[in-house]
Formats: C-alpha cells, structure tokens, sequence
C-alpha cells in the first residue's frame, strides 16, 4: 500500500487483511473451476505464476457494460497460472454491490473472472462455457 502512496492505519490492517486474502482465495477458487478437466491434474495442478493489479484499465468486457450503465469494476487484477507448462492468463474485474440478503445491507463483492482472450484456448474456454450456460 505504501508503494502505491496509501497511508495504511496498522489498526486498519487487521481488518483489510483478511477481506484481501478471502477475496484472492474466492479469485483462485474461480480459476480453479475454469482449469478443471484441463490437464493439470498431471502435474500437480496450476499454479500461479504471477500477478498484476491494474485498478486504471477497463477490461474490454467492463468498459462494454459501462455502456449500458453497469458500475464499473472497482479494481481489476491479471492473473497469469501455469498449466504443466502453458502459461494461460486470466482477467479478474472486481465489482463492488450491496447483499440484499444480508441484514443491513452489507457490502458484497461480485469477482468476474475468465480467462483472458489473447490466445486461442482462452477462446475455447470462454465460447465452452457461453455454450454450456445455454444449452445446460
């Protein structure tokens, strides 16, 4: 945070620390679902190789939904995990809500995460996916 010019409050930390860390493990959950079945299983499964913030760039797919008067994200993330080999990146947009469900109204959190479309298996991921959401 002090290299980003963020004046943490250490008592702050307590709190924000574990929301960031269950937030990033909520993330790999949903990476771990689209790597399911994919092959690394034979190597251990994916791991993650590295990490981007770049909470100023719009996603192609968020600046789209600001279009139509969607929030924009508040925070995106890229995620490059190793598949036994091959590098596939993934795009994380983090979007901020309010849980009807919840007494009060507590703030909730929406992760999009999807692999990112600079490759051709990032394609056939994404297209997959589309397909089998609507078809069952």
């Amino acid at each position: 945070m002090e290299r980003k010019n963020h004046k943490p409050n250490a008592a702050d930390m307590k709190t924000v620390v574990p929301i960031h860390n269950a937030v990033n493990e909520r993330a790999w959950t949903e990476i771990l679902k689209w790597e399911r079945g994919r092959g690394a299983e034979a190597c251990g499964g994916p791991q993650l190789v590295n990490f981007k913030g770049r909470p100023k760039d719009r996603s192609p797919k968020a600046t789209i939904k600001t279009f139509f008067r969607y929030s924009p994200p508040f925070d995106r993330h890229d995620w490059v995990v190793d598949r036994c080999g091959t590098k596939m990146r993934y795009v994380i947009d983090f979007y901020s809500g309010h849980n009807p469900n919840q007494l009060g109204g507590n703030l909730s959190f929406y992760l999009d995460v999807r692999p990112a479309l600079d490759n051709w298996e990032g394609v056939k991921m994404r297209v997959g996916r589309f397909w089998s959401s609507w078809l069952g």
